[in-house]
């Protein structure tokens, strides 16, 4: 293994350096729900559905170095009242993180991590959409840096820390 120069001058292994460290070790599917409960009349309808999204962010510690984030997101197609179609997706990612400081933790969980996780928790609600029988589903982009910071002002306005994000987006 190679070793590094430490700031003192002294040898520091690999793996024993202080710099912060970031990654993502895994992706999930952790709960997958598809409900088309108006068909086969649903795929008759004339009109264009109303998609309703809506989606959450939580994180949690599962120990000093592993962190578990997950996204969840509902999606509900309507039309004239009636539901076409509804999906509900619970994504993770194990993220694990090292030398990261207290105070980088959160932003980067609630914010950066739902990023990363995004474009394939996206690809799976196309896919599951696409196999009820319905066109594809794109999902647009979330910017969840500003929900993150959006959130926070509002913590910071009721006097408290938030600790996970959630929005709602229509999309037609």
């Amino acid at each position: 293994m190679a070793e590094e120069q430490g700031a003192g001058g002294d040898q520091l292994t690999n793996g024993e350096d202080n710099l912060p460290q970031v990654g993502v070790l895994s992706q999930y599917v952790k709960d997958l729900s598809f409900e088309n409960p108006n068909a086969p009349s649903s795929y008759q309808w004339q009109n264009q559905p109303q998609i309703g999204v809506d989606f959450n962010i939580g994180a949690a510690r599962l120990n000093d170095d592993l962190h578990e984030v997950s996204l969840k997101i509902e999606v509900r197609a309507t039309t004239d009242g009636q539901t076409a179609f509804a999906v509900e997706l619970l994504y993770a990612g194990l993220i694990g993180m090292r030398n990261v400081p207290e105070d980088q933790v959160q932003p980067f969980l609630l914010a950066e991590a739902p990023r990363i996780l995004f474009p394939f928790a996206r690809q799976i609600i196309s896919q599951t959409v696409q196999d009820g029988g319905f066109p594809p589903l794109m999902l647009d982009p979330i910017d969840f840096h500003a929900l993150y910071l959006q959130r926070q002002d509002q913590a910071a306005a009721e006097g408290g820390a938030g600790a996970a994000t959630s929005g709602e987006i229509g999309q037609a």
